[in-house]
Parts: C-alpha cells; sequence; structure tokens
C-alpha cells in the first residue's frame, strides 16, 4: 500500500477511481466537482441523475459511484463533505464518513488505485489543517485493515494544501 501526493488536476490522474467532492444534488457545482463534470463529459450527470431518480440526494458523508465518462479513470466515486459550521465533533465525523464510504465503495467495485481531492476545503469552508488531519487518519486507517487499496493519491489543486499534506505524510 502506497499513500502518493501530487500538486495538480484531479481529472488528469490515471487511476482506477477519482473521487469527487460533489454536493448533494449530484448534478456538478463549482470546484473540483465542475471541473469533473465538465472533462468527464455527459455520462457522468447522466449517471448521477439515474442515480437520484433512484435514492434522491446523496447525503453527507455517504458516497455513489458513476462511470468515468472521457476521463482516464474508470470511476467517479462522488462524496458529499460536510459544510463547516460550528466546527464541532459531528461535521468531523462527516468528513471522515466521506473518505471510509469512498474507501468502502472503492473497494467493493475492485478498485485498486484511488485519488482523493481535498474534500470540503473549498466553498464548503473546512479549515485545511483540520480537514487534512481528517483525511489522512481516515485513509491510514482504512488502509491498515484492508490491503486491496495498492496506491491512494491525494491531488492537491493548490500549493496551501499541498504543503500541509506534505509535513503530515512526512510525520510518518
Amino acid at each position: 500500500m502506497k499513500i502518493t501526493l501530487i500538486q495538480g488536476d484531479i481529472t488528469q490522474i490515471k487511476v482506477d477511481a477519482i473521487v469527487n467532492a460533489a454536493n448533494s444534488s449530484l448534478l456538478g457545482g463549482g470546484g473540483v466537482d465542475g471541473a469533473i463534470h465538465r472533462a468527464g463529459g455527459p455520462a457522468i450527470l447522466e449517471e448521477c441523475r439515474r442515480i437520484r431518480d433512484r435514492q434522491g440526494r446523496c447525503a453527507t458523508g455517504e458516497a455513489v459511484i458513476t462511470t468515468a465518462g472521457k476521463l482516464p479513470a474508470k470511476y467517479v466515486i462522488h462524496t458529499v463533505g460536510p459544510v463547516w459550521n460550528k466546527g464541532n465533533d459531528e461535521e468531523k465525523r462527516l468528513l471522515r464518513n466521506a473518505y471510509i464510504n469512498s474507501l468502502l465503495l472503492a473497494v467493493k467495485h475492485g478498485v485498486e488505485t484511488i485519488a482523493f481531492p481535498n474534500i470540503s476545503t473549498g466553498v464548503y469552508h473546512f479549515p485545511k489543517p483540520i480537514a487534512a488531519e481528517i483525511a489522512v487518519a481516515a485513509v491510514k486507517e482504512f488502509l491498515a485493515q484492508d490491503n486491496r487499496i495498492t496506491n491512494l493519491v491525494f491531488v492537491c489543486h493548490e500549493k496551501e494544501n499541498y504543503d500541509i499534506y506534505s509535513e503530515l505524510l512526512s510525520r510518518n
């Protein structure tokens, strides 16, 4: 099992699955969500609509899987991170769940390589250092108990998150 850190564009990463920091509507939005939908093409949105028709909105901390359309990945795992409001334990638990549920869904679909963005740190205003600590702890805990994911990539769009993750991952 390997954890890799890169600064770049998650839509260009060649892995089995990329994770999308989606909103509960699953219909695209800004940030990484909009970039994934634009780069992947209409097939992703079509599958998201079918999921919504079947189950309704995607709850915070939960995840669903679709095709990756034109992306170099096979799948997109859409997960809804929490909006930072009070910084309470529930918000932290929901962010952890977004990572864990994405990994559970990945393993269920035979994914061996996966890339994560920095969930909830954009328009959802989760403080980047706290979000990074939760992300790193959650994936390390999962990967220690399940070795089917062989490479996990944290993809940081900007340098600030890259530096935070770099520091965290260098500690152990």
